[in-house]
Order: C-alpha cells, then structure tokens, then sequence
C-alpha cells in the first residue's frame, strides 16, 4: 500500500508538472518553465520514494531522493516566483546552483550504507560539510523567495498566494513527518503539490485543471477513454 501511495502521489506530481510545462510552451512565460521544473524534481523524489518502499532503500535511491527533494524543489521553485517578478538574474543564478547540487550529491561520501525499508535520515548517512549544509542554505534561501514574493504578490494574486503559502507549508509538513513512514510522507507530497501546481498556474493568470484527478481515482473505463486538460 504504501509503494500504491508514493507511486500515486509521483504521478500526480509530474502530471502537474507537464500541464505547468505545456503552458509555459503556449505562453513563453518564464516563470511556468522554472515552476514546472520544481514540481519535476518533486515528482523525482517521489518516485525515489516509490522505489525505495518498493525494493528497499540503497545508496542510488538515497542520492536521488535527497538531491530532487532536498536540494533541488525548493530552489527551482523559488527562481520561477522571482521570475513573475521579472527578477532576470534568478535564472542564471538557478542554473549554476542545479549544476552545483548535482556534483554535490553524486560526489558525496555515504557512510554508513543505506539499507531496509525506512526513509533514511540525511544526519546518518551525510556529513554536515559541504552537502547538507548546502541544503540548509538553499531550502532556507528558496523557502523565504517563495514566501516573500507569494506575500508581495498578495493584494494582485490573493488566492494564488494562500494556494502557494499551503503548499509549502505542506511540503515542509511532508518533511517533518518522513520518519513516521513512506504512506504518510507521499500524501503530504501529492496534496502539496496539488495546491502548488493551483497557486502558480493562478499567479501565473491561467486557470488551474485538476480534473485529471477525478479520471485517475475512478481508472480507466470501459469503451471511453478519459481526455486529461
């Protein structure tokens, strides 16, 4: 059940994703690529999740799991909000930091070795110096962008900020609670992502379709094949 829970809640996380993605090629607003690519790397956690409930946890799912849900998401994120700001240098800044977060978390030593069914802890398996304290930064620095332009934004996009503001409040919920299971922690995410996925295609002056997750909770149907918006 819990592998069915995490798969589920990356499907719904990457579907979000491509909808952002397919908006951002109709419309060419910037923002819509750097949202997309977060909630990409959201959706990437979670399959890591899927996979690590499914076939046990090592030291490949582990380095995924935490470079596109620790180190990636918040700050892909946060470029898009200072994007629909018109913040250009956020871009190049995004670029050079996803370059970084790669060759950290390939690079880094993992001791000791990951293994069993438990979401591993970062604090075990990492030294402080220089990934995880890279993390800290770059999930603090994304988190207060998100925060601080949902909030200046709040009187143009009222609703897009309280749907954002949601979100990351449980996307950090989601965080807090990867010790009590996979179960809980891929519901935190695919709710989360929902409301994220609302908040920016609202900011962003599209209107939000979730009617998707109606097709995906009834399954495919006889004789008719659902039409995804």
């Amino acid at each position: 059940m819990e592998t069915l829970i995490a798969f589920f809640a990356a499907l719904i996380t990457l579907r979000l994703a491509g909808i952002l993605a397919g908006r951002w090629r109709e419309s060419g607003k910037p923002e819509l690529a750097w949202w997309a690519a977060g909630l990409t790397a959201y959706a990437l956690a979670t399959g890591a999740l899927a996979w690590g409930a499914a076939a046990g946890w090592d030291d490949r799912v582990f380095r995924l799991y935490y470079l596109f849900g620790g180190l990636l998401t918040a700050p892909l994120l946060a470029v898009g909000s200072l994007r629909l700001l018109g913040v250009a240098r956020a871009a190049p800044v995004g670029l050079v930091f996803a370059g970084l977060a790669v060759g950290l978390a390939l690079a880094a030593p993992i001791d000791p070795a990951i293994g069993g069914s438990a979401i591993p802890e970062a604090q075990t398996h990492l030294e402080l110096v220089p990934l995880r304290i890279v993390t800290i930064f770059a999930n603090a620095v994304g988190t207060i962008a998100l925060v601080g332009v949902a909030l200046l934004t709040l009187r143009r996009h009222p609703l897009a900020t309280v749907l954002i503001l949601a979100g990351i409040g449980l996307a950090a919920g989601g965080s807090a609670v990867a010790g009590t299971g996979t179960a809980p922690t891929s519901a935190f995410v695919a709710v989360a992502a929902c409301l994220l996925y609302a908040g920016f295609a609202t900011a962003s002056g599209a209107r939000p379709s979730l009617s998707f997750l109606v097709d995906l909770m009834k399954g495919p149907r006889h004789g008719h094949r659902a039409e995804i918006t």
